[in-house]
């Protein structure tokens, strides 16, 4: 791997050269400039990993240079450095754009430590942007992920557990995307040009799971004229999705526990081992640990496949996303229904967002589909959004309005994850009336901030 480039801007010329030697030290390959004229020409010839700017330059400031950077290559991160005095306009430094900033003079192992710490953020950056490439060009579903703070996280953990060969346990109610991520990480592994090959557990009865599995020899039951290869000699060398495992019957457990523990296995009818090198991705929906109690599933498999746990949240859990998801399956139905609607009218993007989504992704992507078919005019209004909600019981007038203001609020919080100022400035409220109506319905801002 060649080395990382850096390049350094001060017109101190010794410090200069002090930081050039440590940094190469280090086996970063360091370029320096001492004016933003060099620096700004060296960064248009070439791509740098990260700079190191001194805040006080002769005929600019570092901040400036900076964000002159972030214009040629906006993933750069930037180190500011600056004396004790000006700490003030380090951290004004950070709000515009900088990782960090380092005060003069320095501690070599802070240096080296604050140098290391912002490349790894870039390339943990790199990578998550990788991924969200790989999804829009290999499933058109750029946006299923989202831009959500937990969808983020998620891609994060993906980004880090696809170069291993570790058994990942993806846990998610139904809908919420499980299997894109899978495919997810197998798309981002170094078995990305091999098969990946997906099997639903629930779906398959319980006679035939073994077989569709393991494969079978001619002549092993009755019906078995030809020998048959399993799902996982077809996914020799890639990647085997057991969706739904909580639903293997526990004669299946047992021999997937031997498989996972021995990496080969028996075809039906067969007396001769076959072994395979494939990475294990699986999936529920269901408590496992609870199982476990019950007796339903087995322990030793559970903390088999339980090895990296990737946890999907629900749809109603990440509402930000629904904006991005309703705008990519708008535009998904209208290429398939040779439609040309341009969105949604606000009382039908609301209504959208109230929604609590139990069938999560996959419920808000028919809902979609439904108001694309239905829709004739060139916005989606709000009696084509989950027209069943509209046939409710009617409740009295101040009933309906307390229930919409509560939820109104508890949506407000979750968009602004608690900060009331932004929730009373969407709502158009003031700050103390937006106030008082939490109090009222018992809200604490507080609360969502985890969000």
């Amino acid at each position: 791997m060649s080395p990382q480039k850096i390049l350094i801007v001060d017109d101190d010329t010794n410090l200069l050269e002090l930081l050039k030697i440590r940094l190469e030290s280090a086996n970063y390959e360091v370029m320096t400039a001492s004016n933003e004229v060099d620096a700004l020409n060296t960064i248009k010839q070439l791509i740098f990993d990260l700079s190191v700017v001194d805040l006080q330059l002769n005929h600019t400031d570092g901040i400036s240079l900076m964000e002159e950077f972030h214009k040629i290559n906006p993933d750069i991160p930037v180190i500011i450095l600056t004396a004790f005095g000006s700490i003030d306009s380090a951290v004004e430094a950070i709000k515009r754009g900088a990782y960090n900033y380092l005060t003069k003079p320095f501690d070599p192992r802070e240096l080296l430590l604050q140098v290391e710490n912002a490349l790894g953020t870039k390339m943990l950056t790199t990578e998550v942007k990788r991924l969200k490439g790989l999804l829009a060009e290999r499933y058109d579903f750029k946006n299923i992920v989202g831009k959500s703070r937990k969808m983020q996280r998620v891609l994060e953990q993906v980004s880090l557990v696809a170069q291993t060969d570790s058994t990942v346990f993806i846990l998610g109610e139904s809908g919420t995307g499980k299997e894109i991520i899978a495919k997810t990480i197998h798309l981002a592994s170094y078995r990305k040009d091999q098969s990946f090959v997906a099997i639903n557990c629930a779906a398959i009865p319980e006679t035939l799971l073994e077989s569709e599995l393991f494969g079978y020899e001619k002549g092993a039951f009755t019906g078995a004229f030809k020998s048959s290869k399993g799902l996982l000699i077809q996914a020799d060398k890639g990647t085997i999705f057991l969706d739904e495992i909580g639903d293997m019957p526990l004669s299946m457990q047992v021999k997937l526990l031997r498989f996972l523990q021995e990496r080969q296995f028996y075809p039906v009818g067969s007396l001769t081992p076959v072994e395979v090198d494939v990475r294990v991705i699986v999936a529920t929906n269901k408590d496992l640990r609870a199982m476990m109690k019950e007796g339903t599933f087995r322990e030793d498999l559970y903390y088999r496949i339980h090895v990296i746990p990737i946890h999907i949240p629900p749809l109603k859990e990440r509402k930000e996303d629904i904006p991005l998801l309703a705008e990519h399956f708008l535009q998904k139905f209208n290429q398939q229904l040779s439609r040309a609607i341009k969105g949604f009218s606000p009382p039908a993007m609301q209504r959208l967002m109230l929604h609590n989504w139990p069938g999560n992704v996959r419920e808000l992507e028919n809902t979609i589909e439904y108001a694309v078919a239905m829709s004739r005019h060139d916005i989606i209004t709000e009696d084509l959004v989950l027209p069943e909600k509209s046939s409710e019981s009617l409740q009295t007038l101040k009933e309906s309005k307390a229930k919409f203001e509560k939820r109104y609020l508890i949506s407000l919080l979750e968009l602004t994850k608690g900060n009331v100022s932004k929730a009373a400035q969407l709502a158009g409220k003031y700050r103390a009336d937006l106030y008082n109506l939490l109090k009222k319905y018992n809200i604490k801002h507080e609360n969502f901030k985890k969000f």
